[in-house]
């Protein structure tokens, strides 16, 4: 990590897509809006809160288009890029689409942070966009009070590669791309008590491209995807329930978790967005009795940059959990099913 006078986690109140508005508070907002109106080409809107917006351009090509943006949750500023970067263009990944072009959104406290700083950023998301093989070919910037850097990314898709959080079927598996636990490294970070080993880790993860999300829409014994950000694996489990009708089970013990992502939210380091998303959605969950508060932080935790959650055939299930890992996601795990029902997730 680079020497800062100010650490760029100090000037801002949240960091990563711990940042995120509450899902109850973001379902209020959007219920209020109108509707896209009576758009054909429009095959993914705002109905049930996908990753990306797709519009479809003729029989054989759709345009995917998304933006995220985020206050940092490094000190590092090209880590920070790098991270931002990585998490917006995962939205185009999500939906089984391909990136072809971003857009920066930066927002600076001008007289706080050096000018070589701002630079490191937007260096570290462009290192990112270069990985994926997109130009950032313009953007926006702004003057604000704390630091915000992220992108609007548009991609590509054949229609019937275009994967959603709906559409999942009874008796599908669901698979987990990446380990869970950015949220409870992030609140270690900030309090200077994670470990470089730890840092190593959650960059790694961060910064890991979902690329395989592209694989995964030519796939068709995939039924959905998702990526797991800031709502935690719950949250997004319960997006993909509620789109599709159906309920899921997962077994916490199959869930993937980081190296120290056990030991630190048993030490207390959690999020204020963990006790946020219960508070949105814990009424859809079913718990077993006496279940420990550490590992409810964890189904709660959010990810920046997070993993995939995938919906596919159960008997394609451990074939595509191995070719996932084979691509380069090591932590990739079969953690649940899903089941005929009220849109629920239960944890077994």
């Amino acid at each position: 990590m680079s020497d800062q006078t100010i650490r760029l986690t100090d000037l801002a109140h949240g960091g990563g897509c711990g940042c995120k508005l509450a899902p109850s508070v973001l379902q209020e907002l959007l219920s209020k809006q109108p509707a896209a109106g009576p758009f054909s080409q429009l095959l993914v809107g705002t109905e049930t809160g996908d990753d990306a917006a797709v519009w479809q351009i003729d029989s054989d090509h759709c345009i995917v288009a998304t933006t995220d943006f985020f206050m940092p949750m490094v000190d590092d500023p090209r880590d920070f890029g790098r991270i931002a970067a990585a998490n917006a263009i995962s939205d185009v990944y999500a939906m089984g689409g391909k990136p072809v072009l971003a857009l920066a959104i930066l927002g600076m406290p001008l007289g706080k942070l050096p000018v070589e700083s701002v630079r490191e950023i937007l260096a570290g998301g462009a290192s990112v966009c270069a990985e994926a093989g997109i130009p950032i070919a313009g953007g926006h910037s702004i003057d604000s009070p704390e630091p915000i850097y992220g992108l609007a990314v548009i991609g590509l898709a054949r229609p019937e590669n275009v994967r959603r959080n709906a559409g999942a079927k009874p008796g599908d598996a669901l698979i987990l791309t990446k380990g869970i636990g950015i949220g409870v490294y992030s609140a270690a970070f900030k309090k200077q008590e994670l470990p470089s080993d730890g840092y190593a880790e959650m960059l790694a993860s961060t910064t890991l491209l979902n690329r395989i999300g592209q694989t995964l829409g030519e796939n068709e014994s995939v039924h959905a995807v998702t990526d797991v950000t800031g709502f935690g694996i719950l949250g997004h489990a319960l997006e993909v329930a509620r789109g599709s009708g159906a309920s899921i089970d997962i077994a916490f013990d199959d869930i993937p978790l980081l190296a120290r992502a056990e030991a630190l939210a048993r030490g207390g380091f959690v999020t204020g967005a963990s006790g946020r998303n219960w508070a949105s959605y814990g009424h859809d969950v079913v718990l077993p009795n006496n279940f420990p508060e550490w590992q409810k932080a964890l189904l709660t935790d959010p990810q920046t940059s997070g993993g995939l959650l995938v919906a596919c055939a159960a008997d394609s299930a451990e074939q595509l959990r191995a070719e996932i890992e084979a691509a380069g996601y090591p932590r990739a795990r079969i953690i649940g099913t899903v089941k005929p029902g009220a849109p629920q997730v239960r944890i077994i």
